[in-house]
């Protein structure tokens, strides 16, 4: 019942991880902060990204072991996405054994591989971010609530305040999961005790997130990108929602005191719609932050699904609408397969910062000035630094890791004019057509001394961004000037 979830979810995650070796920008991030001394991440996090403070150093952590052993031969798309594989697997493992003790076996068994069919479970299992260790963590913590609700142990409350307290520290946002457990436990009419015990468990881990909490506030620009959810995000949550709710109806009896109802739709729910209403306040929703609810649909679907294709002659079930419903769950499968094959490929995601290293290696010259703009599209360089090696980075003042921030700084827009005169030829690294422009002194600078002292020798656009080399007068050979 465990070992063909977790083996689904393992063989799923290991499908593709390479992405023919395409990193995005966020991945980018971790390699680079990974990669820093615990002493330099220290100082970095006190002026940025605090909130992912503890995912860099387990990840520095990780990396220490990976890139001695199999580094050189997998190659870092691998190490950084290895980690999240195994939450993941780990975290099918405990939804299967969440449905078992909910409902029983069958649903188990089918919740774990439902959790593991879902195309955005898939999509950060190989995402070297914190958002499935997060999920892993979130559902072995309900495992213990619901195990604590039949019988209160004290080891037990303690280990469901550690697993969630790891898990507010890992994502502030998992802390969106414990109203979830809080209307299970009242939905579920549970003792006094168990009441008070929760209350003082949520408390704990409310008090140990709070420092992590109110420091990040001061690092609330770093979402300033966010405006009102992505239409397709908000899709994605609607459909399992409503799909959700459906397997609710579903004639389900559940075990023990803690019911199947009581903790999956306020886990589908409560989540995501808390986190809606507060971007109502401040934008602050995307989905992987709350990417936990999900655990809530495969343990309503999963039971529904134990229900529906129950054995003949269970309960008036008939072989031939078992066979019906057999069928609909395999096209649903087939349905889901270019969706799962679209996630295994670079154009999965906004960018490819390896695509992009290697389109300004082929067209660089030594000696070229090198722009990026705006200027936090310098974390294309984390993960090939080689690829821009011979370049001259006209507007960088200090480097990201002299500087403890994630883009460098840069130079004044009046020095970066003056640099930029001085070149020959500069390759610019920015973004592709139709995104909003920055407007900051030295982005502007960039702009106007292109558009009126340079001219395009040549641009191309590769997944996420556009390399354009800018030469000056009479710089550009014939053959490569665009007209």
């Amino acid at each position: 019942m465990v070992l063909l979830p977790s083996g689904l979810m393992l063989s799923l995650g290991a499908w593709g991880i390479r992405r023919q070796d395409a990193i995005w920008r966020d991945e980018a991030v971790t390699y680079d902060m990974a990669h820093r001394g615990l002493a330099d991440l220290w100082h970095t996090l006190q002026h940025v990204d605090v909130v992912h403070g503890l995912y860099y150093a387990l990840m520095h952590l990780w990396f220490r072991v990976y890139d001695v052993t199999l580094g050189g031969a997998f190659g870092e798309a691998v190490g950084l996405r290895l980690p999240s594989v195994a939450a993941m697997t780990v975290a099918a493992a405990g939804v299967a054994l969440l449905g078992r003790r909910l409902v029983g076996r069958r649903a188990g068994l089918l919740a774990g591989c439902t959790f593991a069919l879902i195309p955005v479970v898939q999509q950060y299992a190989q995402e070297g971010r914190s958002y499935a260790i997060v999920c892993a963590l979130v559902v072995w913590a309900s495992y213990l609530l619901v195990l604590t609700a039949a019988r209160p142990r004290r080891r037990l409350w303690l280990g469901y305040t550690a697993l969630m307290l790891a898990a507010c520290l890992l994502h502030e946002f998992a802390v969106l999961a414990l109203p979830a457990h809080g209307a299970a436990v009242v939905l579920a009419r549970l003792p006094r005790r168990v009441l008070r015990a929760w209350l003082l468990a949520s408390a704990t881990v409310l008090a140990g997130l709070a420092p992590l909490a109110v420091f990040s506030t001061r690092q609330s620009a770093q979402i300033s990108w966010l405006m009102w959810p992505d239409p397709l995000q908000l899709l994605t949550f609607a459909v399992l929602a409503v799909l959700g709710l459906a397997c609710a109806r579903v004639r389900i009896r559940s075990r023990g005191p803690i019911g199947l109802r009581a903790l999956g739709i306020p886990l589908l729910l409560l989540p995501t719609l808390l986190l809606l209403l507060l971007s109502h306040v401040e934008p602050a929703y995307v989905d992987r932050y709350v990417l936990y609810y999900v655990v809530g649909f495969a343990l309503l679907a999963g039971a529904a699904l134990a229900w529906l294709l129950r054995p003949p002659g269970e309960r008036g079930q008939t072989r031939g609408r078992r066979l019906r419903w057999a069928v609909t769950v395999g096209l649903v499968l087939v349905a889901l397969l270019p969706v799962n094959v679209h996630l295994r490929s670079p154009d999965s995601r906004v960018d490819d910062v390896t695509a992009v290293a290697h389109a300004v290696r082929e067209v660089a010259e030594p000696g070229d000035g090198l722009l990026f703009m705006p200027s936090r599209r310098r974390i294309w360089a984390a993960t090939r630094p080689n690829d821009f090696r011979g370049l001259h980075d006209l507007a960088l003042a200090r480097s990201p890791l002299a500087s403890h921030t994630l883009y460098g700084t840069e130079r004044s827009g009046d020095a970066i004019r003056e640099r930029m005169l001085a070149a020959h030829r500069i390759v610019v690294a920015g973004d592709p057509d139709g995104q909003p422009a920055d407007d900051t002194d030295q982005e502007i600078a960039k702009r106007s001394t292109l558009r009126t002292a340079f001219e395009v020798c040549s641009s191309r656009e590769v997944r996420g961004a556009r390399i354009t080399v800018y030469g000056r007068a009479g710089a550009c050979g014939g053959a490569d000037r665009v007209g």
